[in-house]
Formats: C-alpha cells, sequence, structure tokens
C-alpha cells in the first residue's frame, strides 16, 4: 500500500504541475497563448510583458500553489524523503513538460520556490531572498532566476543533512539551466533586456 501511495502521488504530482498557470490566466485575460507572445515562454515574466502586473501576479501564484500543494498532501499522508523528492521531481517535470499542453511548458522558477517553501522553508526563503537580491541590483529576472539557482546548492548542503534533499536539488538545478539556455546566450553576448523600473 505504502508503494502504491508513492506512484499514486507521484502520478498525482505532475498532473497538478502539468496544469499551465501562465496559459489559463492568458486565456481568462484573452490574452492569447503566451507561448506564442513576447519570448514565447509561458512563465509569469513573459505574462507581465504582454498582460501586465494583474496578469504575473496570478501566474506567480498560480505557479507557487501548485508546487506546494503536491508536497503539502503527500506530508500529510507520510510521504518520507525519496518518496517525498519523487513527488516534488514529478510536480517539477509536469510543469516543464505539461501533459495538458503538449509536453510545452515553462522554465520551472517559481514551480521551484513552491517544491522548496514547502519542502525546505528556509532554503525556500534563502532561494528566494538571493533572486530579490540579485533581480534588485540588474533588474534582469533570468540572471536572477539563475543565480538563485546555482545558489540553491550549497544552501542544500548547507541546511540539508538529508541525501535525498541534496540529490533533487542536484537533479532540479540542471533541468532550469538547461530551460534557460537561451537566456544565458543572451546573457554572454549583452542582449538580456533588464526591466525597466516605473
Amino acid at each position: 500500500m505504502s508503494l502504491l501511495l508513492d506512484v499514486v502521488l507521484t502520478g498525482g504530482g505532475y498532473l497538478v504541475g502539468s496544469i499551465a498557470t501562465a496559459i489559463l490566466v492568458a486565456r481568462a485575460l484573452g490574452l492569447g497563448d503566451p507561448r506564442l507572445s513576447g519570448s514565447g515562454n509561458p512563465g509569469a515574466t513573459n505574462i507581465l510583458r504582454i498582460g501586465g502586473r494583474k496578469a504575473a501576479l496570478l501566474t506567480l501564484l498560480g505557479d507557487l500553489i501548485k508546487g506546494v500543494v503536491p508536497i503539502v498532501i503527500a506530508r500529510l499522508l507520510g510521504l518520507e524523503d525519496w518518496a517525498l523528492a519523487a513527488v516534488a521531481l514529478a510536480t517539477f517535470l509536469g510543469h516543464l513538460y505539461p501533459v495538458f499542453f503538449g509536453f510545452r511548458g515553462g522554465k520551472g522558477v517559481a514551480t521551484a520556490l513552491g517544491i522548496l517553501l514547502a519542502l525546505l522553508p528556509v532554503l525556500g526563503l534563502s532561494v528566494l531572498g538571493l533572486w530579490i537580491l540579485v533581480f534588485a541590483v540588474t533588474r534582469v529576472s533570468s540572471m536572477a532566476a539563475l543565480l538563485a539557482a546555482i545558489g540553491a546548492v550549497p544552501i542544500v548542503f548547507a541546511v540539508s543533512p538529508e541525501t535525498s534533499m541534496r540529490v533533487l536539488i542536484m537533479v532540479l538545478v540542471p533541468l532550469i539551466l538547461w530551460r534557460h539556455r537561451s537566456n544565458i546566450r543572451r546573457l554572454l553576448d549583452g542582449s538580456e533586456s533588464p526591466f525597466k523600473k516605473r
């Protein structure tokens, strides 16, 4: 029964992760498919560009919540360590490759943050603080995301003795970097655009 519960919750995490908040928000507000506008990424940053702050906030909250909910449910039902890590990874992969939207998802930053806040609040808050600091200095969302993701590696080794959590971070971070590969190219050639203060 325990193994069956682990499998069901892992599959459930993937399905929850597959709920593409940006696409649903864009449809509800008549913005069209965000994968066909702006940067083409169905995430809060692109929604901010094409739909404004309200749409971006809704997208951000939705992506955060869908990272939190599967972990909270799994914890309440008694999953531990590696099973929790499996649910977390499945939820993240659902965001990146959503079954409901042709496996074309976002870059995973907000959903990963929700996962971390639910799994290891100290790690999640530390990563969030690092993102805010980098963004405040550079005004470049992708750079903030990349440095916060990289920073999660030493932080998890400092705050968690659990091998499962460390391995999870070591898997999530390369996936985030891979999904940001176009941003990395633009950062290197100086063409990545910062947000302008309003």
